[in-house]
């Protein structure tokens, strides 16, 4: 056999039949060519295949589990500190379920989903301390039946997580001076085209339960946990809270 030089095969190392006897033996022709990719070449790209292919299983069976930390705490750390029985005298049924458990409130069964940037200006705020979370104008309608914004407030902590699982699942986020779980941030902005949304890449999937609208002309708040006009939703309400606000629309 006449070997071929190596820095021309970088793969393995390449041979071509000199003999007729090496033609007989290999079957091959004077002319042709054979090679064999070398050992460590093999077993890298194989073990390459191989941590991908199981970090993509392990990603799409249980993503958080495989590669994320535990859950933060929703009280260490945060400025605003209560027990869990104030919280639950404070905030109404589903307020507290959301904001204090992580709880996801039913879609399109928020006044706040029917708000929008023009009709509706002020500030979105925590419905459980009075940080400020989100400006009227950030807004827009997602078409997903929970309230959406294109940018956040100061107010607002974006839980920090790996790459993949924050694009598979999204990102939590919560007040960042009570630790009150608010909803998700998803990177699928680019979808909304004509909003907001498009030019930031950025959608806030908010629970409107979790907020209070403050109008920007001194008017009456509103509660996120209210229901839209003509839409019964028995949620209880907090034993703290007049109930004389939701009456009224």
């Amino acid at each position: 056999m006449r070997s071929q030089s190596r820095d021309n095969y970088k793969s393995g190392f390449c041979a071509q039949p000199d003999t007729k006897e090496d033609e007989e033996k290999s079957g091959l022709g004077h002319d042709d060519v054979f090679c064999f990719a070398s050992n460590k070449n093999i077993r890298r790209r194989f073990l390459r295949n191989q941590f991908v292919g199981s970090l993509a299983a392990a990603a799409a069976s249980n993503p958080r589990a495989a590669l994320a930390k535990g859950p933060k705490s929703r009280t260490e750390g945060y400025e605003v500190q209560r027990t869990e029985r104030e919280w639950a005298y404070m905030l109404s049924g589903a307020q507290y379920t959301i904001l204090r458990n992580g709880g996801t409130e039913r879609q399109k069964s928020s006044i706040l989903n029917t708000f929008t940037a023009t009709d509706q200006v002020g500030t979105y705020v925590c419905a459980a301390c009075p940080t400020a979370l989100f400006d009227s104008a950030d807004k827009f309608s997602s078409g997903t039946g929970w309230p959406s914004f294109a940018r956040a407030l100061k107010g607002v902590e974006t839980e920090v997580i790996d790459p993949i699982s924050a694009s598979l699942l999204g990102r939590e986020v919560r007040c960042r001076t009570c630790g009150g779980h608010l909803g998700d941030l998803f990177k699928d902005g680019w979808v909304y085209v004509g909003t907001q949304a498009f030019e930031t890449g950025n959608r806030y999937c908010i629970d409107g339960a979790a907020l209070i609208f403050k109008p920007a002309d001194g008017g009456a708040d509103i509660y996120g946990d209210t229901p839209p006009p003509n839409k019964m939703i028995n949620y209880e309400q907090s034993l703290y809270r007049s109930k004389s606000i939701n009456s009224k629309l």
